[in-house]
């Protein structure tokens, strides 16, 4: 027991559970007791009949009358059958029809039992999903860059699955077993100790047997656990990236690394399916063994007068019906401790803390559009990288803001501090001249309208990806939002018009359609602050000038901020901060930059001259 208490410490997370859901666990053990009550008089009412078959036969020593080593409700079924002018057949009969009604009201509570206790482990694997389905989406964006999608998913489907083998099969053999062991063990001593103890000793291997086969599944169901969520994230990476595979003509090699990874796992899991296979052959001879000892040295004490035939028969009964749960304990134990290992797993992400968390002093704050940066600092924490250096910036509401920079100059990162998906290394980012860790996070964010530079849209309907995040919207709302981000005339185009599946990630769309969408997504909601981070870079150039259009319109009296490598000469924006390696390296409107003949007008003039080589 010792053995199991240390395997089970990962599992005491579900304690809470148990809590939660105790009557259905109370009233699962008792019908467990109250079952295997009931299929435990059966021995005792076999002996009975053979030692009444005994006395038919002229044995007088078979005494039929004594009922020193019977439960009392046996004792009174018996004396009600053995009266006097009552013949044997009469009483073999009575017996059997007892026999009948014990075995159908154990049947009855056994239905019971699951009934609950099968019951419960359904509602904790749906509360304990929610769980970590929850906590994923607390957790902040660095946890996911760290992460593989794969393995999140592997913990929340499979290890979830061997942690309810726990709560319910698990939880309802061990009930079982105990009440089995416990009936039989009570009554054997109490009709023949000796005898018991003979019958008995093969269980004391049995337990070590569990004990260091148990230690070497333990070490396989973890690494097996592993390589399952390496094998997931194969799958998952090759079916999101199956455009980019084809294209490339990586099938094989795809294929390759996915016969590597699944003859790993293939390996590892028939080497535990071999260790677990001792178990049961294991049950079977040890099994076997006390029931030879049953008969063997039941018929010495029978032969010597010491107890009576009968006491054979239900010794050996005692031993069938201890079988299945003993037979069990291998299966019970490897259950237990994959659920363990499992819950280890489960329990390395749900202890990990967000770091992006709701300051105490955090409050409401309904946002006026008036944006500082005041000396921020970032470096990316997975990374080392120095985003931003002393990055100082005031916008005020209802101006038109562009921040302009070649890749990797730091512009994503001033969209991602604004939503505070980070939190900066150093300095401030005030919003009204209130810090940003002052502000509630979801609300936040839920006055942000945000179009990211990776897209990513759900395999639902088009009408469905624009309309998310708002909770209640009509039909034109969403045609008006489609329309100020030009894709409206492309949804048309498809048989299905706004009812159409975008497939996942929108695999069905060209990604100028699923960057237009996007933008159509953050329009919707009609916010205050609206931050577009690259959003226009798989559109065609009259396309780009028509969205530039209707945003400007749309813009109006709102804080925008357009996040680009591109110039929107077309878009009389107020500031145009341009950066390189993280520092502001210049600031101003379209036509002071172009007088200054910096690094804004350089850019300026090769955009020029490469849209007009490409238009020829």
């Amino acid at each position: 027991m010792l053995f199991y208490l240390c395997a089970m410490r990962p599992l005491r997370a579900l304690n809470k559970y148990f809590i939660k859901y105790k009557w259905l666990l109370i009233w699962g053990f008792i019908f467990t007791i109250a079952s295997n009550y009931f299929k435990i008089l059966a021995p005792q009412v076999t002996k009975y009949v053979i030692n009444i078959v005994e006395q038919s036969l002229g044995n007088v020593s078979a005494n039929t009358r004594s009922f020193a080593h019977y439960d009392p409700l046996v004792a009174k079924f018996i004396t009600i059958l053995n009266f006097d002018n009552a013949s044997y057949n009469t009483r073999v009969l009575y017996c059997g029809i007892i026999l009948l009604v014990l075995a159908v009201i154990s049947g009855f509570f056994l239905f019971l039992m699951r009934q609950t206790i099968i019951v419960m482990s359904r509602h904790i694997e749906y509360d304990l999903k929610n769980e970590i389905f929850t906590h994923y989406q607390k957790l902040d964006s660095q946890f996911y860059k760290t992460h593989n999608t794969g393995d999140l998913m592997n913990r929340i489907s499979e290890d979830v699955s061997r942690v309810r083998s726990y709560v319910g099969p698990a939880m309802m053999y061990m009930a079982n077993l105990a009440a089995t062991i416990g009936f039989s063990v009570t009554y054997m001593f109490n009709e023949n100790r000796l005898l018991t103890l003979y019958v008995l000793a093969p269980l004391p291997l049995l337990a070590i047997t569990i004990y260091y086969v148990n230690m070497i599944i333990n070490r396989k169901a973890d690494k097996i656990q592993r390589l399952l969520s390496d094998l997931t994230t194969n799958s998952q990476e090759s079916y999101s990236g199956i455009r980019v595979i084809k294209s490339f003509v990586q099938e094989k090699a795809m294929q390759s690394f996915f016969k590597k990874n699944s003859e790993d796992y293939r390996d590892n899991s028939i080497s535990l399916a071999k260790t677990e296979a001792i178990y049961f052959p294991s049950m079977g001879l040890l099994i076997g063994i006390s029931t030879l000892l049953s008969i063997m040295f039941g018929g010495f004490y029978v032969i010597n007068g010491s107890i009576n035939i009968g006491v054979i028969g239900e010794f050996v009964m005692y031993i069938l019906i201890l079988t299945f749960p003993v037979s069990a304990i291998g299966w019970t134990a490897s259950m237990i401790q994959r659920a363990a290992t499992s819950q280890r797993r489960i329990n390395e992400f749900l202890d990990r803390k967000p770091t992006i968390i709701n300051d105490p002093e955090a409050k409401h704050h309904v946002l006026q559009g008036n944006i500082e940066f005041k000396d921020v600092n970032f470096v990316y924490p997975h990374t080392g990288i120095h985003a931003l250096k002393n990055f100082n910036l005031k916008i005020q509401a209802g101006e038109k803001v562009a921040i302009i920079g070649k890749t990797g100059s730091g512009k994503s990162t001033v969209a991602q501090l604004m939503l505070r998906m980070y939190d900066t290394t150093g300095g401030l980012v005030l919003y009204d001249g209130v810090p940003v860790s002052k502000i509630e996070i979801k609300e936040l964010r839920s006055q942000i309208g945000y179009v990211p530079q990776d897209v990513f849209l759900f395999s639902e309907t088009i009408r469905d990806n624009i309309a998310f995040g708002k909770t209640e919207v009509d039909d034109e709302e969403v045609v008006n939002a489609a329309k100020n981000a030009a894709v409206h005339s492309d949804i048309l185009r498809f048989n299905s018009g706004y009812n159409t599946l975008v497939g996942e990630r929108g695999v069905t769309l060209s990604g100028g359609q699923k960057q237009r969408i996007s933008i159509a997504r953050a329009l919707i909601n009609n916010h205050q602050i609206v931050v577009f981070d690259d959003c226009l870079s798989a559109v065609d150039a009259k396309t780009e000038n028509e969205v530039i259009s209707n945003l400007y319109n749309y813009l109006q009296n709102k804080t925008s901020i357009i996040i680009t490598h591109r110039i929107f000469s077309l878009f009389n924006f107020d500031k145009v901060i341009v950066l390189r390696d993280g520092v502001i390296a210049e600031i101003g409107n379209h036509q002071s930059l172009m007088e200054k003949d910096g690094l804004y007008a350089h850019m300026y003039r090769q955009q020029q001259q490469e849209d007009k080589e490409h238009k020829e």
